[in-house]
């Protein structure tokens, strides 16, 4: 069961919008939560009379989706996929503003905008599609099980181009609620200082990614999604590496066929010791990296992930920034992307050239 990335659109808090640099120049941040840098104008991606009507998270998920069908040369996927953990928080915290000050009239457009399936019904009226449509919202396994569904769907046959995604927003509001279970840090630190914190909490962020994963390779191929596997509430560490293993043996791979571990560290010292402790019991001279210091953590964060790993294999380049230890290994074939959410939700990504 596996797919080739034929396209990618991301709107992130580094520069990955209308630009072909790999990090060439990082983000520092010294803020609440690291915010995305959008396009300079939707007017591209979005009708600029159906954008003014438009939430900012739905225009930067079809701005991303339609950047990602412009590079591929996809014109009509087979199927839209999208995975969100806590889908338009802004809208509905508009709602919710309504309700409290007890207007009579309510507008209607925030309710409709404000469903977790809008972005990708939106994607679809934008392209007048009509095929298999479907969101997913589980957490921090949202956007994982938008790519198995896309998987799944190309191992069937039932579709050969399969557009799938995550997406997540942050707004202050949402930022203060959430602070009070030591969730993020009580006060803003640099981004890039991340592994020098020992403190609870991590750094927020937010996002928006879309994949065009197809059955058949082409020019414009990044690299190949493998399989992904998720798991719940592992009862003892030695549950998660078995499932490692048991992915990599159903690729044909053995450990020593990965060259680089990217891991979901955030600067919380209550569970980044789970990560570490995963990297030198089951990966023990592998060369390590981290990517959370440049996009945040929020609940779709392995698609940032997954835009990293499909560069580094297309280039052959691992960035300095990202790099935990000093261990090179080249050339990079294999990538396993692990993230864990307070050690319930457990995901694994396998990609290769």
């Amino acid at each position: 069961m596996s797919a080739f990335i034929n396209g990618i659109g991301l709107i992130s808090p580094q520069k990955t919008v209308e630009t072909t640099d790999f990090l060439a120049e990082i983000m520092e941040y010294d803020a609440d939560y690291l915010k995305c840098i959008e396009p300079p104008s939707y007017k591209p991606y979005i009708d600029p009379i159906q954008s003014r009507r438009m939430s900012r998270w739905i225009k930067m998920g079809i701005a991303s989706a339609k950047m990602c069908l412009n590079e591929s040369g996809c014109t009509m996927p087979d199927a839209i996929i999208t995975g969100t953990g806590l889908g338009s928080v802004d809208v509905t915290e508009k709602i919710l503003d309504t309700f409290h000050l007890d207007q009579p009239f309510v507008n209607p457009t925030p309710f409709m905008q404000s469903t977790y399936n809008t972005i990708s019904s939106q994607i679809a009226i934008q392209l007048k599609c009509h095929n298999y449509n479907s969101t997913y919202v589980h957490r921090t396994f949202s956007f994982e099980s938008s790519l198995q569904d896309a998987l799944l769907q190309i191992a069937e046959g039932t579709a050969k181009n399969v557009l799938a995604g995550g997406i997540d927003e942050m707004t202050l509001n949402h930022l203060d609620i959430t602070r009070r279970p030591e969730h993020w840090k009580n006060e803003p630190v640099k981004n890039l200082e991340m592994l020098q914190w020992n403190s609870p909490g991590s750094l927020a962020g937010e996002g928006a990614a879309y994949f065009l994963l197809s059955a058949g390779k082409t020019d414009k191929t990044y690299a190949s999604i493998r399989d992904v596997k998720t798991i719940y509430k592992p009862a003892h560490p030695d549950e998660v590496r078995q499932r490692v293993n048991s992915m990599l043996s159903a690729s044909g791979l053995s450990i020593s066929d990965i060259d680089l571990v990217m891991l979901g560290i955030n600067g919380d010292n209550r569970h980044d010791h789970i990560y570490y402790d995963f990297a030198q019991s089951i990966f023990p001279g592998t060369p390590l990296s981290y990517y959370k210091h440049l996009c945040g953590e929020y609940h779709t964060a392995s698609g940032f992930a997954l835009w990293l790993a499909a560069n580094i294999l297309q280039r052959q380049t691992v960035p300095e920034i990202i790099r935990i230890n000093n261990t090179h290994r080249e050339p990079v074939r294999n990538i396993l992307i692990y993230n864990q959410y307070y050690n319930v939700n457990h995901s694994l990504i396998l990609v290769s050239e």
